[in-house]
């Protein structure tokens, strides 16, 4: 557990972006295609964890950056490589482009600053997306990574960040998956080797700065 001083070093507030990852309707929404790792998300208290940093994250000026994760009605372009994508296909909730399913879930509130970036292929919230190249040029450096899935996308997400050089922080309350008790598996045996791991509100307390003043 890093101490406020080391965590307050790596969450400057000039260098530093939030990442969501899948808080979309379709996934952690009441109507989820994935009703277990909605159920997860919610009663875990995660998504009320990540609405809570989005809303820290505009107040101090934070760049905050929702990887939302849809498909076009053709299917054109999505994977089929893999078990999970032919299973999505049959999902009675599709994250079709332009509906319901594919917008950020409340609580979480998206400002008119964020970006909202969206992929049609692949695992990743990173790899093969706009995320890393709008990090760059913001001059981050430091990215707090939140959301769905700790099973899948959040570790994507994590190596991806590293494997590119950024630092990464995963406030440990504001991910999920399933079954409820894997996530903390997960961030014990694997995120904790490359990234910061804190709590929601360890990272609150450094993120509740003064606003910094806006970025190119």
């Amino acid at each position: 557990m890093p101490s406020h001083e080391q965590l307050s070093e790596i969450l400057d507030t000039v260098s530093t972006a939030l990442l969501t990852v899948e808080c979309q309707q379709g996934v952690v929404g009441p109507d989820s295609a994935l009703p277990e790792l909605a159920l997860a998300a919610r009663q875990s208290g995660a998504l009320a964890n990540v609405a809570r940093l989005v809303a820290a994250a505009h107040e101090s000026g934070v760049q905050v950056i929702h990887a939302v994760a849809e498909r076009r009605p053709d299917g054109r372009g999505a994977n089929r490589n893999a078990r999970l994508f032919r299973a999505a296909e049959r999902l009675p909730v599709q994250q079709l482009s332009g509906t319901t399913a594919v917008r950020v879930a409340p609580p979480i509130e998206v400002a008119e600053e964020d970006f909202v970036v969206r992929r049609l292929h692949g695992l990743s919230p990173i790899q093969g997306t706009e995320v890393d190249t709008l990090l760059r040029n913001l001059g981050c450096r430091t990215l707090i990574v939140t959301g769905v899935s700790a099973n899948v996308a959040i570790p994507n997400a994590v190596f991806d960040a590293v494997n590119r050089g950024y630092t990464v922080v995963v406030p440990r309350d504001a991910i999920a998956g399933v079954p409820a008790d894997y996530t903390p598996a997960m961030i014990r045996n694997t995120l904790a080797l490359v990234a910061t791991v804190a709590t929601t509100d360890e990272v609150l307390g450094c993120l509740k700065r003064p606003r910094r003043a806006r970025r190119g």
